[in-house]
């Protein structure tokens, strides 16, 4: 079965969804990841209109990018923002998408809630009839107080549900967990449902993502591993650049393109 390669529409980050669009088709990808994280990249978001999210639709299929998956981060430790992630899953089955995306925390707002692993697992298990009716599975991502694939996975161990994985970012990871990456692999794989492929590059706490073969994670290592595992998960692209963020959108195109190179130099099909 051949492996599903995505194109996040985080890397363009402060640029329209249009530019976004363009840009991924551009660089030969034929899978998108939309963004609807709060307070950062809402490239598509429950409030917008079904004009606009019709339109979206369109522009799309007008491009012959298939939408995967939704990035919809909110923090499901907290009460308050389970009903906003509840839209975000009804938003993510509008488009088709068969994942959504969130960290346990919030992504880039300050997480007004902070609770036990047993109540996060409640919050989560409240979210299965509506990820079951949809068909779709909930990626919970290694970011933040939640850095590591091992940390996560002993929350999607004790939801014990086939319908939540481990989204594992391979940059997030380093930044936020300092792991060693081949380990953690390993002491996550069963639970790797869902992976950002994303680069790092510079001090292990620098905001530095770039496009991909330019930083220094190890993708072959992770590929074979994968391989070895017979994990067929997924592949986002993603890419946040530097703190000071890209010079353009040219720059982030060409970051797109390189890191479609570089992924279909390793045997892969976009």
């Amino acid at each position: 079965m051949q492996r599903i390669i995505i194109a996040n529409s985080n890397c363009y980050h402060g640029f329209s969804l249009e530019e976004a669009i363009a840009g991924i088709q551009k660089a030969g990808f034929h899978y998108i990841e939309l963004t609807a994280t709060k307070g950062w990249t809402e490239h598509v978001f429950p409030s917008m209109s079904f004009s606009r999210l019709c339109k979206v639709q369109d522009e799309l299929q007008k491009a012959g990018l298939t939408p995967v998956s939704m990035s919809g981060h909110c923090n499901l430790m907290d009460p308050q923002r389970l009903p906003d992630f509840v839209e975000n899953i009804r938003l993510a089955a509008f488009f088709g998408c068969e994942y959504i995306v969130s960290s346990v925390g919030e992504a880039h707002l300050k997480d007004n809630a902070v609770a036990s692993n047993r109540e996060l697992v409640e919050n989560i298990r409240g979210l299965l009839p509506l990820l079951e009716k949809h068909a779709m599975k909930l990626a919970l991502e290694v970011h933040g107080e939640h850095g590591s694939g091992k940390i996560v996975k002993e929350v999607t161990g004790a939801v014990a549900s086939p319908l939540v994985c481990v989204n594992y970012d391979t940059a997030n990871a380093i930044f936020y967990g300092g792991v060693d990456l081949a380990q953690d692999l390993e002491d996550c794989m069963d639970s790797i449902g869902y992976m950002h492929v994303k680069d790092k590059a510079g001090d292990r706490t620098e905001w530095n993502f770039p496009a991909l073969g330019e930083g220094d994670v190890d993708f072959p290592m992770i590929f074979e591993k994968l391989d070895l595992a017979g994990n067929n998960c997924p592949l986002s692209v993603e890419i946040e650049f530097t703190q000071d963020g890209p010079k353009d959108l040219a720059a982030v195109d060409e970051a797109m393109r390189a890191s479609a190179e570089y992924l279909t130099a390793h045997g892969f099909s976009l």
